[in-house]
């Protein structure tokens, strides 16, 4: 598949490092050459330097024979314009954009995003993508990840291993036999630094960070099993009112436990905007670092917090300043993956990656055949895969222990028509069933084969 990625900052540049190791003829264009120059020398693709709504410049990064073209500069209307180019002048068959105003994605004109008007076949608002990540997070306080899975059904949870966790050093092919009736697999662990798929007898160790995998109704009593308690959320502080703090906050005013609110933003005119769009939440116009501004906020009797500011630093220091002023769950919105680690020490629970959140969701559209989600893990080391089972696959009408996974594949769960089930050896793949499965990055391109998601797509 031929794709040109216009835009070479973080996302495009994981988009382009995901597409060109599986073998895609990929090219990236961007107006700057040293991030040009930075795709080039550091992944298998070529570079264009230039505007990516320029014709000429489309034309020189082989628009004419591209199958696919994915706009995420930083600007709404580049990427609007390159989309109309790409279609207008090299008919080019599928279009994707990144947009971030809220005023191209009102429902009211989704009528805009046609072949006839503006001819973008899939729309991403990363803002719209992290809020639904930041709710993730506050519904399952006790896991630094969370994403989920079959129409709802099934969860996957990130859990890190405590001292006191119930069933360290307890083999998972024993976890099995102890939980029977558990819908539930581990099917990655992280431990010192290092992600990898687990075998039956491998142990888990304090210290480690758990990917499990689990059916919706069981995702309590996996929490339990983990040593995890599930507190409910009851009040949440909100610091950063800008588009993913608004998004949070309605969302938070819709929710049907009444949780209660309040934001603090620092620019005056933000927070009075954010005032005016909520009927609930209680708006606070200062910094969030302030620490009698975060009393005034109730931060000691918050069930927890959540930084979404713009800036990675800011977030961070305001989720510690509200551990050490009594909130229980702080959750930081950080975009610099080199920042993660310093996430345990500084004791902050959980951090939302908005550059995984987005291209995930890109790369749920670029998989090819029935994908129905893609959920990136890490930074980018892995991908949980939803998909449905083709006729064509190898997989369907086999029995689970039959099939030739890799090494580092695991299946986290089968729905069956509405059943989602655990999955055991014995456990047939039929035609039309969907299947989870977790696979490293070196992985995805046999997972593909094996689902035969790679015929061809358009």
């Amino acid at each position: 598949m031929k794709v040109i990625i216009c835009g070479a900052g973080q996302v495009g540049w994981q988009i382009a490092r995901h597409l060109s190791g599986e073998k895609n003829d990929v090219t990236v264009v961007d107006s700057n050459p040293d991030l040009v120059r930075r795709a080039t020398d550091t992944l298998d693709v070529q570079g264009v330097a230039g505007f990516a709504s320029y014709p000429d410049v489309l034309d020189r990064a082989g628009a004419r024979d591209a199958d696919m073209i994915i706009a995420a500069t930083h600007s709404d209307e580049v990427n609007m314009v390159t989309c109309q180019v790409a279609h207008s002048v090299f008919n080019v068959n599928r279009k994707i954009a990144r947009l971030r105003s809220q005023a191209y994605l009102s429902a009211i004109y989704s009528d805009l995003y046609r072949r006839d008007h503006l001819p973008i076949d899939v729309v991403i608002s990363p803002e719209r993508e992290v809020a639904q990540a930041a709710m993730q997070r506050l519904s399952a306080p006790s896991a630094f990840d969370t994403e989920t899975f079959m129409d709802g059904q099934a969860q996957l949870l990130g859990l890190k291993i405590d001292d006191d966790c119930p069933i360290i050093n307890t083999p998972l092919r024993q976890l099995t036999d102890l939980f029977s009736t558990l819908r539930a697999v581990v099917v990655g662990l992280r431990r010192e630094g290092t992600l990898f798929a687990p075998e039956p007898g491998d142990q888990i160790f304090a210290r480690d960070e758990a990917y499990v995998f689990a059916h919706v109704d069981d995702v309590a009593r996996t929490m339990d099993i983990f040593g995890k308690s599930q507190k409910k959320q009851e009040r949440v502080v909100i610091v950063g009112g800008g588009n993913v703090g608004l998004a949070v906050a309605k969302e938070l005013e819709t929710h049907s436990g009444r949780i209660r609110a309040r934001i603090i933003e620092k620019n005056r005119s933000i927070a009075e905007r954010a005032a005016e769009a909520l009927e609930r939440t209680i708006v606070l116009h200062g910094d969030g670092l302030d620490s009698a501004l975060l009393a005034e906020a109730g931060i000691d009797r918050a069930d927890a917090m959540l930084a979404v500011t713009d800036d990675d630093k800011t977030n961070m220091l305001v989720a510690v300043r509200a551990k050490a002023e009594g909130c229980p769950m702080a959750i930081a919105l950080i975009n610099d993956p080199t920042l993660v680690p310093l996430m345990a020490p500084l004791g902050i629970d959980a951090y939302i990656n908005p550059r995984a959140t987005t291209v995930s969701s890109i790369l749920r559209h670029i998989r090819h055949g029935r994908v129905r989600m893609v959920y990136s893990i890490g930074d980018a080391e892995a991908e949980v895969i939803e998909a449905e089972v083709l006729s064509t696959s190898p997989m369907a009408g086999q029995r689970l222990r039959d099939i030739d996974f890799p090494e580092g594949v695991l299946v986290g769960a089968v729905r069956k028509g509405d059943k989602v089930l655990r999955p055991t050896s014995e456990l047939r793949i039929d035609e039309g069933d969907v299947v989870a499965i977790f696979a490293m990055a070196d992985d995805v391109p046999e997972v593909e084969r094996l689902m035969q998601v790679s015929i061809d797509f358009f």
